[in-house]
């Protein structure tokens, strides 16, 4: 296959998916490891690292800061951590690609920094808001330089002095969360985050695990800064988002048995499972066990009607990321599928609540956006041509809608799948989705 042109999905109409896979490490996991890895005293091991682009970017930016890390080979690294004070200033700006986390999580980090760094990315990454990190940031005492709207490039001055702060989190958000905590290991006194629903905290669990001490009282967050790191080994369990794709595969397509090995089931990551069941899936959770500080499991999924549900409130921050794919669940759902609360979909690597629409639509499905959701009538899927726009979640789920659909269905754009899904493709043929790849262009 040409490394020239635009890539594409096709992938025939039905089908159903059978055997055992484990799909790649966490991608948000795999952040996490290489951030507090480096500047952890001692050398950290890690396996299950997800090998993907997002991922790749964190990794590449901490070797332009010094830090000395070997891997990945077959989701192995080894890192000897540089300490709290050990990074260095790189020679040119940290190309972050197309990773919203690696972004907003690293000008947290480098706002504690004695020297002056560059975040920048690729068209889609430098498009997205910025402000909900750099105003609480600049609170604290950073001094961060934005773009005209509030976004990347963010250039972060080096900074002396940060203070700790008690900060509200306006809407849920993990990656603000993350931000605030990781600049508060830098700062004087104690940071604290308040966040109105629960997120995703593998952030408190890692710092935790790494030694260093983290307070929850309910929904608020706290710890005290310019503490220590130390190594520790971990094993990163694969990775429930990427997952998803093969829950809801399974789920829709008759005759489907598939069991999906070592999935991270962690309590704020698993709306997806619960929204799911909601709507009458049939999964099991199996061999349930921790795997360093993260509960995982085996999920065997079967197929199952689903029926159309108003889907929770609390449960929309713990699926925020497996909307796009749960959006083809309600489109094979009898009924109405009604979701809300939803606003940050609008403003992830693409509008995920337009194009998912726009997509929906054009497979004859009854989809009608919201300002912050959608309202979907399940009824037959056609064929046809769906732009994903370049998000990798998109093209991966209008992917498994081709299991209901009554004729193929090519998708196009499908570059960033690396980002978070290496071998997708390969994957999903393995399970039993009649999908190939091939450029034009």
């Amino acid at each position: 296959m040409s490394a020239s042109g635009r890539l594409l999905f096709s992938i025939d109409a039905g089908g159903c998916l059978s055997g055992r896979l484990r799909v790649p490490g966490d991608k948000s996991i795999s952040h996490r490891a290489v951030m507090l890895g480096a500047l952890a005293s001692g050398i950290t091991r890690v396996s299950g690292f997800l090998e993907g682009e997002d991922s790749l970017a964190t990794l590449r930016a901490f070797r332009l800061m010094g830090v000395d890390i070997e891997g990945p080979d077959n989701g192995r690294l080894r890192i000897q951590g540089a300490g709290m004070h050990g990074l260095r200033a790189p020679d040119r700006p940290l190309d972050l690609g197309n990773s919203g986390t690696s972004m907003r999580l690293l000008a947290g980090l480098m706002s504690g920094q004695n020297f002056t760094v560059t975040l920048t990315g690729d068209s889609s990454l430098l498009s997205r808001p910025m402000r909900r990190i750099t105003e609480p940031l600049t609170r604290m005492g950073a001094c961060i330089e934005t773009g005209s709207d509030g976004t990347a490039p963010l250039r972060i001055v080096g900074c002396e002095r940060l203070i700790g702060i008690d900060y509200l989190l306006p809407m849920a958000s993990a990656q603000v969360k993350s931000c605030l905590l990781l600049a508060g290991l830098y700062a004087e006194g104690e940071t604290c985050v308040s966040e109105p629903a629960p997120t995703r905290d593998h952030t408190e669990r890692m710092l935790g695990g790494f030694g260093y001490p983290v307070r929850r009282d309910g929904n608020r967050i706290c710890l005290t800064g310019r503490g220590v790191l130390t190594a520790t080994d971990l094993d990163i369990p694969a990775d429930i988002s990427s997952a998803a794709f093969f829950l809801v595969g399974a789920t829709i397509a008759e005759k489907s048995d598939l069991l999906l090995e070592h999935v991270g089931i962690n309590p704020t990551r698993n709306g997806v499972i619960n929204i799911l069941r909601l709507m009458g899936a049939d999964i099991e959770v199996l061999n349930a066990r921790d795997a360093g500080g993260e509960q995982v499991a085996d999920l065997r999924v079967r197929s199952a009607k689903l029926r159309g549900v108003r889907i929770p409130h609390d449960q929309v921050p713990l699926a925020i990321d497996e909307f796009p794919v749960l959006f083809i669940a309600a489109a094979c759902a009898e009924g109405e599928t009604v979701l809300t609360g939803a606003e940050e979909l609008r403003v992830k690597e693409s509008d995920r609540i337009q194009v998912m629409a726009d997509g929906l639509l054009a497979l004859g499905v009854d989809a009608r956006p919201t300002a912050d959701g959608m309202i979907i009538r399940g009824g037959p899927i056609k064929g046809g041509r769906i732009r994903s726009h370049g998000d990798h979640r998109i093209a991966m789920a209008f992917a498994i809608a081709a299991l209901r659909a009554a004729n193929p269905i090519v998708i196009e754009d499908c570059d960033n799948v690396n980002t978070s899904f290496p071998g997708f493709v390969n994957l999903a043929a393995a399970a039993g989705l009649a999908i190939r790849d091939y450029r034009v262009g």
